[in-house]
């Protein structure tokens, strides 16, 4: 537990300080070697269920998309980045299966294994590299530091909650057979700490903004300026719907490693695991709040 917490007190105001002050081109280069190392841990867990992964395949078209979006976000307007990224991610998501199978096509010992390799491949890209590019994507949207902001201190707190809860007063397991740390107590606790969080984050968007202008850590783009306070029935179910799609991510990735007879997708961070066990949470609730900044505050006007 002392492993697992010096961790995060290292890592989350590195985090935060990237997400918050970075230019967005370095945001997508740091989120590019993230996803791949990320993918890395994954092709590893899937050569468990006897599959013979594509790696160098999967690396360069994974680093060759996040390579576009870095190039697409430099100095382009929010209307054209906006169309650019959803072209690119479409494009890269529906081309992606016929990659890998032609690639698939060269020899090999076995024909058995060209479609297994194929689709853990294509799959990876969807499951990890998409969802991290729509971190890049919301970080160059109008208020974009706090959307992210927002994002990663709702699934944190969730996660830290549901954790220590969990740990200490956790009786009744949620999904034994997936993982046997996970209770529904500490589910409630993940749920009523995010909406806290969320709630007082995005209640308070403006204060907040303007105190982190002041200290320097956004630019004005960056904040909540000039934007109406959001109702509070929005607020609290935009944040249930964050919680709950990162729950489930949680489990998700539960499911890949108890099938592959792993605890830890890796080793990289101490106390925590590898990236994935990290990142597994963000991976479903980044995509739902893409959608949501997408359909209800368009790049063309603010909030």
């Amino acid at each position: 537990m002392l492993k697992r917490i010096a961790t995060a007190v290292v890592l989350i105001p590195i985090v935060l300080l990237l997400v918050l002050r970075a230019p967005v081109p370095v945001v997508a280069v740091i989120i590019a070697a993230i996803a791949l190392v990320t993918v890395q841990e994954f092709l590893k867990l899937a050569e468990s269920y006897s599959v013979r992964t594509m790696r160098l395949p999967t690396y360069l078209f994974i680093g060759l998309f996040f390579l576009f979006l870095a190039i697409s976000s430099a100095e382009a307007p929010p209307q054209l980045s906006a169309l650019k990224f959803v072209l690119g991610l479409g494009f890269a998501s529906a081309i992606a299966p016929f990659v890998f199978l032609t690639v698939a096509l060269r020899p090999r010992s076995q024909l058995s294994s060209g479609y297994p390799a194929a689709a853990a491949s294509a799959f990876a890209f969807v499951y990890i590299a998409a969802p991290l590019a729509m971190l890049v994507h919301l970080r160059e949207q109008v208020a974009g530091g706090l959307w992210l902001l927002y994002l990663l201190l709702v699934v944190w707190a969730g996660d830290i909650f549901a954790y220590f809860v969990g740990h200490w007063l956790g009786h009744h397991l949620m999904a034994p057979r997936l993982s046997p740390r996970k209770t529904w107590e500490g589910a409630a606790a993940s749920l009523a700490a995010s909406l806290i969080v969320g709630c007082l984050l995005l209640s308070q968007a403006l204060q907040i903004s303007s105190w982190l202008l002041r200290i320097g850590l956004i630019e004005r783009r960056d904040g909540m300026f000039g934007l109406e306070k959001p109702e509070a029935w929005p607020i609290i179910l935009l944040t249930i719907m964050v919680n709950l799609a990162a729950q489930l991510g949680d489990l998700v990735e539960s499911l890949i490693k108890r099938g592959a007879g792993a605890k830890d997708s890796g080793t990289i961070l101490p106390g925590h695991g590898g990236l994935l066990d990290r990142i597994d949470a963000l991976l479903f609730a980044a995509p739902l709040l893409w959608i949501y900044v997408a359909a209800f505050f368009p790049p063309a006007r603010p909030w």
